[in-house]
This record gives C-alpha cells, sequence and structure tokens, in this order.
C-alpha cells in the first residue's frame, strides 16, 4: 500500500503537511501519523477521511519508540512514497545556564529521531520516493542563544544533501526546507515569545504556504527549499560573510 510517514504531525507545520500533503502526492493511500499526544493525533486523524489514516503515539526521544516503529515496518511492508521527518524542537538560552535535558532533548529529537526514522524507513522506499526534512533558517549560520538548536538544523540540512546524492541512483530525492519563524506553538514552548529581539524583527512565514511549497519542492526533487526571498537572501548573505559577523547578527 502506498504510504506516507508524517513524524510531529500532531501540531504546527507537521498538522499542516497531513492537511495538503495529498494535493501534491494524490497517489498515496494510506498516512502513518507519528507525535506523542494521542489526542491531537486523533484531531488530524479525523480531518482525513478519504484516507487511511493510523495514528502512532511515540515519543522520539525514546529508544522504545525505534524498535515499535522497526517492528510495525517489518509486520506492514509498506510502500513509502513519502517520508516528512518534522517532528523537531528548540529552545532560547545560553549553553552552560539550560538545564542538560533541554539541550539534549534537542539533539535527540533534531538529530538522532531524524536519522533514525529516515535509516528504518529507507528500505521501505522505492524508486520515485520521496523525504522532507524540516530544517530551518537558523542551518545557515550559528545563531547565540539558540546555539544547539541551530547546529542540530545545520546536521539536518547537511544531512539531507548527503542522502540526496546517495540516493540518487536509486531515484530517491531529499529535500530540506528550511522556512523562519513562524506562528506555532514552538515559540512558546520554546521560551522565545516575548524574549527575543531578532524574533521580533524577523519576517514571519505563513505555515500553510510553508507547506505547501515545501511539499512542490520535495515533489520537484528539489535539495534544499527556503520560503520567501528575504530568507533566500538571508542564506546568500550567511554564506559570503565571515562566520563570526554572521554570528552576531544572528544573536537570538
Amino acid at each position: 500500500m502506498r504510504t506516507a510517514i508524517i513524524t510531529g504531525a500532531s501540531s504546527g507545520l507537521g498538522q499542516e503537511f497531513a492537511r495538503q500533503f495529498t494535493e501534491v502526492f494524490p497517489n498515496v493511500e494510506c498516512v502513518w501519523l507519528i507525535a506523542r499526544r494521542r489526542e491531537r493525533l486523533e484531531a488530524v486523524q479525523d480531518a482525513l477521511a478519504e484516507l487511511q489514516v493510523e495514528i502512532l503515539p511515540l515519543d522520539l526521544c525514546e529508544g522504545a519508540s525505534f524498535a515499535y516503529l522497526e517492528e510495525k515496518l517489518r509486520l506492514d511492508q509498506p510502500n513509502v512514497t513519502l517520508l516528512i521527518n518534522c517532528a523537531g524542537c528548540g529552545y532560547l538560552g545560553n549553553v552552560g545556564e539550560m538545564p542538560t535535558q533541554t539541550q539534549t532533548r534537542m539533539v535527540d529529537l533534531n538529530v538522532r529521531a531524524l536519522t533514525a526514522v529516515t535509516n528504518l524507513v529507507l528500505p521501505y522506499m522505492k524508486a520515485g520516493a520521496r523525504i522532507l526534512n524540516v530544517s530551518s533558517i537558523a542551518s545557515f549560520c550559528v545563531n547565540p542563544r539558540m546555539t544547539v538548536y541551530s547546529a542540530s538544523k545545520a546536521y539536518v540540512s547537511r544531512f539531507t544533501v548527503g542522502i540526496s546524492e546517495e540516493l540518487r541512483k536509486k531515484g530517491i530525492h531529499a529535500t530540506a526546507v528550511c522556512p523562519g519563524p513562524m506562528e506555532t506553538e514552538f515559540l512558546t514552548v520554546g521560551g522565545i515569545t516575548g524574549n527575543s529581539r531578532m524574533f521580533e524583527t524577523l519576517p514571519y512565514c505563513d505555515q500553510v504556504r510553508v507547506a505547501a511549497g515545501a511539499l512542490r519542492a520535495a515533489r520537484a526533487g528539489r535539495t534544499i527549499y527556503t520560503p520567501k526571498m528575504f530568507y533566500k537572501f538571508y542564506r546568500l548573505a550567511a554564506k559570503l560573510l565571515p562566520e563570526q559577523l554572521v554570528a552576531k547578527i544572528a544573536k537570538t
């Protein structure tokens, strides 16, 4: 059965991907929705009546979740045509001043979980399949006060470029979407709202448009997709200017 798998599907951009993906990938017959909160997933499930929907309430910071996913893949043998890695988190604060658990959670979810899910799902993907990883404009340069987050998203972007090249001969393409800030619970959960001048001055992205553009970019086989012209220039500036100067400018 042609299947899509979406992590972080219970809210924000992940929920928007769940709502929109069939417009770009209409041949998908089944979708697996992965997130921690079952009740949120059930609400998303109710809005996808035309599809076979399976909800997997998994905490991707827990190793047992990967064992469960691996076994489900083995038993179901899905033909995964689309994998969207949207689960992620980010917290504002200086290294050494935040709880260690908070810092390592960003690495566990943004890096470890994304890598593990991709590695587990790839054997069930064939030519024409697509991987869409949610990165960030933070991947373009270091963001002091969100150092771990920006480093984790740099990994996501580089990982995406690498696997896209590795999988080219198999006809599988990977895309990293690098949006700017969006009005989602990410800002409040991460302690960013009201505590960052940078986030108060940056132009915000609309999550509906980000999801639509990212899905089209994945379908077209683009490797990096940056919504909004402002952030396309930001990406270019981050490449051209000295790294320390960019770090000062990008301080959150």
